[in-house]
This record gives structure tokens, sequence and C-alpha cells, in this order.
């Protein structure tokens, strides 16, 4: 069983599954970021809001008017932290569509590779080129011997 788990983690599709997601990781931090940092401003700046991602409501609890999300959730406040999930999808709908361009985007380079060996004339078989031989020594003018 050791030598088979060895030989599992030898293969390459183990190494490169890890490295992908490693990146995955670091990557979906970046999306969160721009998504956190960059998108929700300028939501919450068309909808008057600054921090969109702290906008909630508030179904029981004592909450004061303009407490953070964090604050009524430490405060033992049940919220629907709404600002939250829109953050969420926001940063699911950018990692889908990069991640979408990114399979359409090797899928073509995929299918180049494959139209060039398609493309690629065959030559001729064995078969061929020895018939070619025969045919061509059958056709030579004979020396003084044959």
């Amino acid at each position: 069983m050791l030598n088979d788990f060895k030989e599992f983690i030898a293969k390459g599709n183990v190494m490169e599954l890890a490295v992908a997601v490693i990146i995955a990781g670091a990557f979906a931090t970046i999306v969160a970021s721009m998504t956190d940092d960059l998108i929700m401003p300028i939501i919450g700046a068309i909808f008057g809001e600054v921090d969109f991602s702290d906008k909630f409501i508030v179904l029981s609890g004592d909450v004061e008017a303009g407490m953070s999300l964090e604050a009524a959730r430490e405060a033992g406040a049940n919220v629907i932290a709404w600002g939250s999930f829109v953050s969420t999808v926001i940063n699911f709908l950018i990692l889908a569509f990069i991640i979408f361009l990114l399979v359409r985007y090797a899928k073509k380079v995929q299918e180049r590779f494959e139209k060039k060996e398609e493309e690629a004339p065959a030559g001729p078989s064995e078969i061929d080129l020895l018939t070619e031989i025969r045919d061509a020594l059958k056709g030579a003018p004979k020396g003084p011997m044959g």
C-alpha cells in the first residue's frame, strides 16, 4: 500500500493539482480584494453608501444606529448580512468568468494543436515506398550482366 501511495504522489497530476490549489487560493485573495476594495465602493457610491459590505438587516437584538456588522454580531444580534452576501456573489461571478476565459483559451490552444496534427501530410507508408523502389528497379536499364 505504501508503494501505491508513493506512485500516486509521484505522478505529475498530483503536483499540478497542488500548485493549482495554491495559485487558486492566492488568486481568490486578489479577487476578494478587487471586489471589496474596488467594485463594492463604486457600487456603494452609486447607491449613496460608502461601505456596502457592512449592510445588514436586524432580525432580533439591540442594535444602535450606525453600528457595524461585526459590532452587531458581537452584541448578539441576529442579522441578515446581505451586503457581505452580495460581495461574495460578485467574487464568485468574477472567479467563474475568469475560469471560463481560461478554459475557453485552453480549449482553443488544444484545438490548434489537434488541427496541426490532422493537417500534417502523412508520408507514404513503407509498402508504398517499397513498391516505388521495386517499380524503379524494374524499369531501370539492365547492365552487362542482366
